[in-house]
């Protein structure tokens, strides 16, 4: 396979939205401007996130510890910062039950929020740390921390002193065998994946190492857990894309939704975060790993008109709350919120080592 193979792979249809016009460029939203300054700004033109402008390497440059990289599965800086620029005011606390890197942290205290995390895998919760510890070298220092442990156990693992008192809860469920990785070669000069795994595959605790329908029992209840923790009317916003299995599409957007109405949120939108970036002519430009474009490209030579998956699902969900109005509303009114609790065992860019009860 050569370098054009893959660059067709993207298909013309990915270049244009799907009705054969185009999406409007960020200038017509205002948010060009934006989008430029920043490494990680975003701009929205409805429920379309303009959220891949840049690429991710330049929206995590000076920003995350170059060990970042190698998680396989890593939130994009620029939809966790849109989501908690959109459902969060300064000095709110946000949550990320399953915080990899830290990514959610990272921006979160660098907008001026407060921030929690609980990460399973201890190079995940090393390099969240780390990352923490880059933005408080920033002067980024409001309160943050991640805790090592099982989400699955968030009420053993958080302070009694946190229940519903945050306000945002910004999270991605593991994708088990479908990441990608990095690409190398081994000595024979064959091409072979590396960073394409979350931790030991040996591992059972983890889910990313079990089966699918476990994935969504562990998730519904991670949710159930940590809705504990929100407050009446706060929101829950959960980065997702679709993922193929023998060459079908699993709607994993949809059965996410299903977990967390089953943990007792209530559905408030589906939003669509893009992973490619708008031209100024207003096209879409799809950005796809090595192996999903070389995937992608056998698909079409077997006759299977597949195309690049360009945008992430984001599927906003709220605690409810005592009138229907708040929680409907995309960012309740700070006087309603509860007063501040203060952080026990919470610090600029610390590491909790915790064992469930």
């Amino acid at each position: 396979m050569n370098r054009r193979d893959l660059i067709n792979a993207s298909g013309p249809d990915l270049n244009r939205d799907r009705g054969g016009g185009r999406i409007a460029a960020p200038e017509e939203t205002g948010a060009a401007s934006t989008v430029e300054r920043s490494a990680v700004a975003t701009g929205a033109r409805g429920r379309v996130w303009l959220t891949g402008q840049r690429p991710p390497r330049s929206q995590r440059a000076g920003r995350y510890v170059p060990g970042s990289v190698a998680h396989p599965a890593k939130m994009l800086p620029a939809i966790a910062a849109h989501a908690i620029a959109t459902y969060s005011q300064p000095g709110d606390l946000v949550l990320d039950p399953m915080c990899g890197i830290g990514t959610t942290m990272v921006e979160a205290i660098r907008a001026g929020r407060r921030a929690v995390g609980v990460e399973y895998e201890p190079r995940w919760a090393h390099l969240a740390a780390a990352n923490l510890a880059l933005a408080a070298a920033d002067g980024h220092t409001t309160p943050a921390n991640v805790v090592r442990g099982d989400a699955r156990q968030l009420a053993h693992l958080l302070p009694d002193e946190l229940r519903s008192q945050v306000g945002l809860i910004v999270t991605s469920p593991p994708y088990g065998p479908s990441t990608h990785g990095h690409v190398t070669h081994d000595p024979s000069n064959k091409i072979v994946k590396i960073n394409h795994r979350y931790g030991s595959i040996l591992d059972r605790g983890n889910l990313a190492n079990i089966g699918h329908h476990r994935l969504l029992v562990g998730f519904t209840r991670i949710l159930t857990a940590a809705t504990e923790f929100l407050q009446p009317g706060g929101h829950v916003v959960i980065t997702v894309r679709p993922w193929r299995e023998h060459a079908e599409l699993i709607d994993l957007p949809a059965q996410i939704t299903t977990c967390g109405e089953a943990a007792g949120l209530i559905p408030v939108q589906r939003c669509v975060a893009l992973l490619g970036r708008i031209t100024e002519h207003g096209h879409l430009v799809a950005q796809g790993s090595f192996f999903q474009r070389d995937f992608i490209t056998k698909q079409r030579r077997a006759g299977l008109p597949l195309h690049l998956i360009a945008h992430e699902d984001v599927i906003v969900l709220a605690k409810p709350a005592t009138t229907a109005a708040a929680a409907a509303s995309a960012v309740p009114p700070a006087a309603a919120r509860p007063p501040q609790a203060s952080l026990p065992h919470l610090a600029a860019g610390g590491t909790d080592e915790r064992t469930a009860a």
